[in-house]
């Protein structure tokens, strides 16, 4: 243990300007999950649902509004994911994430005043168009800031840099969690008692934008621009170009269903509603139910901390998703089995089991599929279209997002014990062993024996394929490898110094030098 600490701590020091591009890039996802975690909690507040509205309408009623105020930030987002490629292909990650901090601000003041001035019919309308337009920075950021780190960071810890997107993620979350309850505890019931978490929100975007300025530009976009030129390639033509092949139609495609999967979970049906899951359990009061949720919280982040540093690089990708799956699903059947079995909402033992088991729903989450499919999708995805693949896969998970926030209440009034049923049935898929290679490399691993090879890296795999082994990595470069000195070989020579050295493209004719990521 005691090495191991050392060898984590030597990491740090050798890659401490890599990891503080990640920590910068990240603080897009520290947004996300701070919005994931937040709104939740503020519904929740009989001091919000008295100053719209809500806690006159019928419960039917109540749930159709809650719905729509969570999900029009989805709304947002899968816009903001969608264009994210094309606004980054023609000015770069850095000016656009940037750019989707300042929207992110705004969107954030908006709802922290809406309602001053109007009444409370009029503020709600703002309350709205605030979360629909700083849901379009979120998805701007979470679109562009995997690829981003995923670019920039050295191979030997690329999969951490990109992985921290989680652990950012749950710390907003948890951070949103707690502020909520502390609100809830310490504030009596008034506007700044609900309007206070708000506000809270703008501090991880106003950090974004504060840290970012002092990160480089992407070497593969800058790279790419010097060899091919600044083209302005539509975003119809990129996502065409994904059918170009179907092995490339299937690297674009994964980071997607990755997504799509990672979302049928559950994860975020239990960030969003959490304080009424809780008190389906059992919970009785507001602020009980938010310190259990904040509780979640926390135990989300230690885990996704604990598996960033222990186990994205020694588990690997496929590994990582199958327990995650696995155990997830366990726990999802196992509340589905207890709802059902007690609808009355008493506390029984059985109670207690459920609570511990959806707290060890968001560890199996954390553990791999809160992780793994961003850090897969990062590295599957080919480099031409790697940003037009994000931006489908990130607006896939926020179209889905939509949809789970949307049915999530109707699920809960109507089939109950079904819900959990359902997401736990839909933790389970099998994806592509990435662990190691360059970004570069990976495009040989669809070349032939696709389904051998995704056998053999499996757990028991090996038991299906026998003796039959997929062509190795090195045969398969030897195979495809361009003529010495071509124009293409100098172009990915020089692709994968600058991504390896951290040169930008002002420095690429000049003498080598130290890396400024890795020293």
């Amino acid at each position: 243990m005691a090495t191991t600490l050392k060898r984590e701590l030597q990491d740090i020091i050798q890659y401490r300007n890599a990891y503080f591009l990640a920590f910068s890039g990240t603080m897009g996802f520290v947004c996300f999950g701070w919005e994931l975690g937040l709104i939740g909690g503020v519904l929740a507040l009989p001091s919000f649902q008295e100053y719209f509205g809500l806690s006159s309408e019928s419960a039917s009623a109540r749930a159709s509004s809650s719905a729509n105020i969570i999900s029009v930030l989805q709304g947002g987002g899968f816009f903001g994911a969608l264009f994210s490629s094309y606004f980054a292909s023609r000015f770069g990650k850095k000016p656009v994430l940037l750019a989707s901090g300042v929207i992110y601000l705004i969107g954030s003041i908006i709802q922290s005043t809406a309602g001053i001035g109007t009444s409370p019919a009029v503020g709600l309308k703002v309350f709205y168009f605030s979360r629909f337009f700083g849901g379009m920075g979120v998805g701007l950021m979470t679109a562009l800031a995997p690829t981003y780190v995923s670019e920039c960071a050295p191979r030997a810890i690329r999969g951490r840099c990109t992985g921290s997107n989680e652990v950012a993620i749950e710390l907003g979350n948890m951070l949103a969690f707690w502020i909520n309850y502390s609100v809830s505890f310490n504030i009596s019931p008034g506007q700044m008692q609900w309007r206070l978490p708000l506000i809270a929100q703008i501090v991880p975007g106003a950090l974004l934008l504060f840290f970012m300025p002092f990160q480089p530009e992407s070497p593969r976009w800058l790279i790419r621009a010097d060899f091919i030129g600044k083209r302005r390639l539509p975003l119809l033509t990129q996502f065409r170009k994904m059918g170009e092949s179907k092995i490339i139609f299937l690297r674009c495609i994964i980071p997607s269903l990755a997504t799509f999967f990672q979302q049928w979970s559950g994860t975020s049906a239990v960030n969003y509603y959490a304080p009424e899951i809780f008190a389906g359990l059992g919970f009785s009061s507001t602020s009980s139910t938010l310190f259990a949720t904040g509780i979640y919280g926390v135990v989300k982040f230690v885990t996704a901390w604990i598996t960033l540093v222990f186990i994205i690089e020694s588990w690997g990708r496929k590994r990582s998703l199958i327990y995650s799956g696995l155990g997830q699903s366990l726990m999802m059947l196992w509340i589905g089995g207890y709802a059902g079995a007690h609808p009355n909402q008493g506390i029984v033992p059985g109670t207690y089991v459920s609570i511990v088991a959806i707290y060890l729903f968001g560890v199996f989450f954390c553990m791999g599929w809160g992780i793994t499919p961003v850090v897969l999708g990062s590295e599957v995805a080919p480099g031409h279209l790697r940003t037009a693949a994000m931006s489908l896969a990130t607006a896939t998970t926020w179209l889905f997002n939509y949809v789970i926030a949307q049915i999530m209440p109707i699920m809960l009034n109507r089939i109950i014990y079904g819900t959990y049923l359902v997401f736990g049935v839909a933790s389970f898929i099998m994806a592509a062993w990435t662990t190691g290679y360059p970004l570069e490399d990976i495009k040989y691993l669809f070349e032939k024996d696709i389904i051998v090879r995704s056998l053999e890296d499996a757990p028991w795999g090996r038991i299906f394929v026998g003796k039959r082994r997929a062509v190795s990595m090195k045969e398969l470069k030897a195979v495809n490898a361009p003529p010495t000195n071509s124009p293409k070989d100098i172009s990915e020579e020089r692709l994968e110094e600058a991504s390896a050295q951290g040169h930008s493209l002002r420095n690429s004719n000049s003498e080598k030098r130290e890396d400024p990521l890795i020293i």
